[in-house]
């Protein structure tokens, strides 16, 4: 696989089984051609053309839309719309033709995803080891008599990355109820052992609209807020 030209794009896909380029426009300008057949035992998959190669990625169950994904890379795609991400942070959103829409004077349609952002820090002095992994979960916690539902999730390598940490996750706009409560956890790790944890309630979406938010992680042993 390609990995190093994952940065360069996100990518889209329609959820057909059939051996057609489509061309998606990402938000970089860049271009991208992907097909969608049915691989290895007739599971359907997408594959991302390069000039020098291809990724695949056989769909796996979604919620929404169509999820194809092989590790860490995830390709989401709804209708015209597409989300390609790597597990480190780079993303990219892009629709299908060859070039992004025209200005318009109607109001645009709304995205079929929430882009959720904001940023991760602590206060403790102390440097983060270089295998540290910062892990985001946007969730729904407004059952209170069952688990909190995960709508999104995304592992940062922080690979020597100190706070604060940027972070944008998009989340797919149909699993958000009005009524939901939509909140951000937020965990630093290092070789599956905790070192710092969001202990305060964050909201990320409210009414449906997202909200930037600034989340000061504490250090695993530290008094929890009350």
């Amino acid at each position: 696989m390609n990995y190093h030209l994952l940065p360069l794009l996100l990518l889209p896909v329609l959820a057909h089984a059939q051996a057609e380029r489509v061309t998606y426009t990402c938000d970089n300008g860049a271009r991208i051609e992907i097909s969608f057949v049915a691989g290895g035992a007739g599971r359907p998959q997408a594959t991302l053309h390069f000039a020098d190669g291809e990724i695949v990625l056989p769909q796996v169950p979604a919620a929404s839309g169509a999820l194809y994904r092989d590790g860490d890379l995830r390709l989401h795609t709804k209708g015209d719309e597409a989300l390609f991400e790597d597990g480190k942070g780079n993303r990219r959103q892009c629709s299908r033709g060859e070039a992004p829409p025209a200005a318009s004077a109607a109001p645009a349609a709304p995205s079929a995803f929430i882009e959720v952002t904001g940023s991760i820090t602590y206060l403790v002095r102390s440097a983060l080891p270089p295998d540290a992994v910062l892990i985001l979960r946007v969730q729904d916690v407004s059952r209170a008599d069952a688990p909190a539902r995960v709508l999104a999730e995304q592992r940062i390598e922080l690979a020597g990355q100190q706070v604060p940490v940027p972070f944008r996750m998009s989340v797919d706009r149909d699993l958000v109820d009005k009524r939901a409560r939509i909140h951000l956890g937020a965990r630093i790790e290092r070789a599956g052992k905790l070192l710092f944890i969001n202990d305060a309630a964050t909201p990320v979406i409210v009414d449906g609209h997202p909200r930037p938010v600034e989340v000061t992680l504490k250090p695993v042993g530290a008094p929890r807020k009350r």
